[in-house]
């Protein structure tokens, strides 16, 4: 979501900010983030921005992506991309959300259990004494819930391996309580 959704939704009592200001407040300040499988994250990026797109954004030109191509050279680039030249919608979450090995949000909640993760925040946070969020926002939803065009893009094993190399800090802290084959078909157990 957007800045301006944080600052509205909560009367101008949150704010955005990067990992290192994060840190440094993580004591005094409350941050939370959503993660998201990196099989259905990168489903949703191939489709999103390379398919219905016909200028792919300069970002992922820079990476070598352009319209149209093939999912696996899609992941190969992605493979080979360090993550300084990254596109953020392709970046791994732990880049994001990691500095020097250490999770800097005080919460973390998964897309796929966005209710109960959002009732749990929600929890946490009155707990805390802090504004309440209200109800969750729909935004930016493009695709079905049921996730079966994860399975059809990752048939391949070596597929997998790709994903499970580039991401596999994302896999390990996030979801390594899933299996797998389950994430890599687009579904929690």
């Amino acid at each position: 979501t957007s800045d301006a959704f944080w600052s509205k939704g909560t009367h101008g009592e949150t704010s955005m900010t990067d990992k290192y200001s994060a840190r440094m407040r993580r004591g005094t300040h409350f941050s939370f983030s959503f993660v998201r499988n990196p099989f259905d994250r990168l489903v949703s990026a191939y489709n999103n921005k390379i398919l219905e797109l016909d200028d792919v954004p300069g970002p992922m030109q820079a990476m070598g992506l352009s319209h149209n191509m093939g999912f696996p050279a899609f992941l190969e680039c992605i493979e080979g991309t360090v993550d300084a030249a990254m596109d953020v919608h392709l970046l791994p979450q732990t880049s994001i959300l990691c500095l020097d090995g250490q999770l800097i949000p005080n919460f973390i909640g998964r897309l796929e259990t966005m209710s109960t993760d959002w009732q749990q925040l929600e929890t946490r946070m009155k707990r805390e004494r802090l504004p309440s969020l209200g109800n969750l926002p729909e935004k930016n939803r493009r695709r079905s819930d049921d996730h079966s065009d994860v399975s059809q893009y990752f048939a391949d094993p070596g597929l997998v391996q790709l994903v499970v190399k580039r991401y596999g800090d994302d896999l390990d802290l996030f979801y390594g309580d899933v299996d797998l084959q389950d994430l890599s078909r687009g579904q929690l157990s």
